[in-house]
């Protein structure tokens, strides 16, 4: 009996720790509702918004599209013809592509060259690169856009070159954290059995940086693909989607609302699909990180 009326607390202390992480529990999944709820209204939103009348998107922009508002696919189709989108599509695809594929290649190698050099100037590199992350655009877009100019590469080619060095800093501290967990001997068999530095890292490093690598492309891609000020400062006359969208507001306040609707709903489909077809990748990486690291 004694032994009973000992226990009866524990028991009791027990059931109330974990009645009050229960209750942690439902206030932090009511609190992420709420969270996401904001995050995806302005979304749902914009898609409500595509399919309804001009005049119905700035009279009730908050309801739902009604027999009287509902224009079907109309806002696309003049959204289309008036910004003309796939060529605008087409150039912030080509950019956007080749700045992501030149930024993984050259931020990986210096990345590795970073780790496995130990010098005082690969450390003062690093530094560069993690400096470069706090230096605001807004500081130096304009020296920058002069000398872009004088350099030629005011062009779709050239912004490429351009976005390398905005996007180095974030990729190489991301590659070099991820190169530190990787084993040297690796590196040392690969090259007791012949190889050079470079087979060395295409062949062994690169693969093993791959979900870091996707990971580095989603970050890099969503910041280029809706990037408006910098493309505004150096391509002139050639326009990505998000300059191209801009053009709807129009001037003296004529601002075609539903078809600029429409096109962000067709400008944020192809990175919500590459982040979609990727995001496996993501969760492989931060894995295979936290178990090396």
């Amino acid at each position: 009996m004694a032994d009973k009326t000992a226990t009866t607390p524990q028991v009791n202390e027990t059931v109330k720790v974990k009645e009050k992480s229960k209750a942690t529990d439902w206030v932090k999944f009511v609190a992420l509702i709420i969270v996401a709820c904001v995050v995806v209204a302005p979304i749902i939103l914009v898609i409500m918004n595509s399919f309804k009348g001009k005049l119905f998107v700035s009279s009730d922009p908050f309801a739902f599209p009604t027999a009287e508002s509902f224009v079907g696919l109309n806002n696309y189709i003049n959204g289309i013809e008036k910004i003309d989108f796939f060529n605008a599509f087409g150039v912030s695809l080509f950019i956007t592509v080749f700045s992501v594929l030149v930024i993984i290649l050259c931020t990986s190698m210096c990345a590795w060259f970073i780790v496995r050099v130990k010098a005082w100037y690969t450390k003062a590199l690093y530094l560069l690169c993690a400096f470069s992350m706090i230096v605001p655009f807004q500081m130096v877009m304009f020296p920058m856009s002069q000398i872009a100019n004088i350099l030629h590469l005011d062009n779709m080619f050239g912004i490429i070159f351009i976005y390398l060095g905005f996007g180095a800093g974030l990729a190489v501290f991301l590659f070099t954290g991820f190169i530190k967990s990787v084993p040297l001997e690796i590196e040392e068999a690969a090259m007791i059995d012949g190889c050079g530095p470079m087979r060395t890292f295409f062949l062994i490093v690169m693969p093993i940086l791959k979900p870091t690598a996707i990971t580095v492309a989603i970050l890099q891609a969503m910041w280029i693909w809706n990037d408006y000020l910098l493309p505004t400062l150096i391509l002139g006359d050639t326009k990505t989607l998000p300059m191209a969208i801009q053009y709807l507001r129009g001037g003296y306040g004529s601002v075609d609302m539903a078809a600029m609707m429409a096109m962000l709903v067709l400008a944020i489909i192809p990175i919500i699909v590459f982040y979609l077809c990727c995001q496996k990748y993501i969760i492989k990486g931060v894995v295979a990180g936290a178990v090396k690291g």
